[in-house]
């Protein structure tokens, strides 16, 4: 609450939603001087987008001098390729695309205007429809742009990297949890359904599995043995291999078939576990939503943490720079407010998760252990929810506590490994 807060009172969501040029103008606006930049304080009322002059070839670390941003009053919906394009765009719409104090009749007369002017040549760009930037429809320069656009807020790369990377991989994100919720749909209805049926078909499909690729091998290895023109030592080898995976492939069947038949009674416990659960699924049919409204929850809890942690970034003062512009230094300490914050991401993330589990084992223990089966217990969803909010708060905040403890470790590891495993030493 204390860094949300914080974040609100000291940042600048303005700059981080109306967007912001390189010379401190917030667009959309009218700004106040910075001192050292000639350029800013400039009414930018009627400039609401902000156009990058090199789109295509934006860069993290050098943004802020190699790529300018200005503040315009739309975006080029067709390509321009020549300083011309560029005049004639500017005196058509009224959008000027080279810097402020460049006038519109100098875009092809002054020898500077290859470097005040954005590099030729520009692409067609539409204005993205939340943050007012403009955005390529060149792929190519859309892919390299949506990994900056998140980054222009400060210098907090490593919180940015991770967002451009979901930014990057998005579809294949979404994609991946469709195909989970479609399979995890699958498979409760097998639940409920065909129990007896699923339990045997698995095991069937294992030990003919294994039947089969035993057969195959050693099927290869007597049409390798017995063909006459097996005579390089390399042939030998394979022969020897096929062997080998031959003998090994027949001993797991042989095992796998001997623990069905000695544990044929056990399997009946399996069965009757599916059973239950989808004896349990039909009388208690909102147990199918309860994944629903946690996905909502935590949907609306990474939004505002998002939200909070851009926030925090832009919690900085301006300062001119040498060749007039203008950067936004941040505050001290905002960096470790970023890593708790991070820490709560994981924290509360698990914990919404412990509440969902709380909810179902909840639901599934008070119809299970009912005496009276004829009388279902009414709203057991309900009733857990309610025992959960009066009694298991603490236990499921303890334990995602204990599980974020253990968790933050893991992913800094990760991140130390992933960065070393692309340098070359012994180390």
């Amino acid at each position: 609450m204390f860094i949300s807060g914080y974040a609100v009172v000291a940042g600048a969501a303005e700059r981080l939603v109306l967007g912001y040029d390189s010379f401190g103008n917030i667009c959309g606006r009218k700004n106040t001087p910075v001192e050292g930049a000639n350029l800013s304080g400039l009414d930018m009322t009627n400039k609401k987008y902000v156009f990058f002059l090199n789109s295509c070839n934006l860069e993290v670390q050098s943004l802020k001098t190699s790529s300018l941003s200005l503040c315009v009053s739309s975006c080029p919906q067709q390509q321009l390729n020549s300083l011309e394009d560029l005049q004639s765009f500017a005196r058509n719409y009224g959008s000027f695309l080279c810097i402020y104090n460049l006038n519109v009749s100098s875009y092809t007369l002054n020898p500077k205007a290859a470097q005040l002017c954005p590099t030729l040549p520009v692409p067609p760009s539409k204005s993205f429809p939340l943050f007012n930037r403009c955005v390529p429809q060149n792929p190519e320069c859309y892919s390299k742009y949506a990994s900056v656009l998140i980054s222009m807020v400060n210098e907090m790369d490593i919180f940015h990297r991770i967002l451009s990377g979901i930014l990057a991989g998005r579809d294949t994100v979404i994609g991946l949890s469709v195909l989970a919720l479609a399979f995890s749909l699958i498979l409760v209805l097998a639940f409920r359904f065909i129990q007896t049926l699923l339990i045997h078909t698995l095991i069937a499909l294992v030990v003919f599995g294994l039947l089969f690729v035993s057969g195959v091998l050693w099927w290869l290895h007597y049409d390798y043995r017995s063909d006459p023109s097996t005579e390089l030592e390399t042939e030998k080898e394979n022969v020897k291999f096929l062997l080998g995976y031959a003998i090994f492939s027949t001993i797991v069947t042989v095992v796998l078939l001997f623990l069905i038949f000695v544990l044929r009674k056990r399997l009946q416990f399996a069965v009757q576990l599916f059973q239950i659960v989808g004896k349990i699924i039909g009388r208690i049919p909102f147990l199918l939503f309860q994944p629903l409204w946690t996905f909502l929850i935590l949907i609306v809890f990474w939004v505002f943490w998002v939200a909070v942690l851009l926030s925090l970034g832009t919690a900085g003062t301006a300062q001119s720079t040498s060749e007039g512009q203008v950067e936004y230094r941040a505050l001290s300490g905002i960096s470790y407010m970023a890593w708790y914050h991070f820490v709560g991401l994981i924290w509360t993330s698990e914990f919404i998760l412990a509440c969902q589990q709380m909810v179902i084992s909840g639901a599934v223990v008070n119809c299970y252990f009912n005496r009276n089966k004829n009388n279902p217990p009414p709203h057991p969803v309900l009733s857990s929810i309610s025992v959960l909010f009066c009694y298991h708060l603490g236990t499921a905040a303890k334990g995602s506590f204990l599980i974020a403890i253990l968790r933050i470790p893991r992913i800094v590891l990760l991140y130390i490994y992933n960065i070393l495993n692309q340098k070359v030493g012994k180390c």
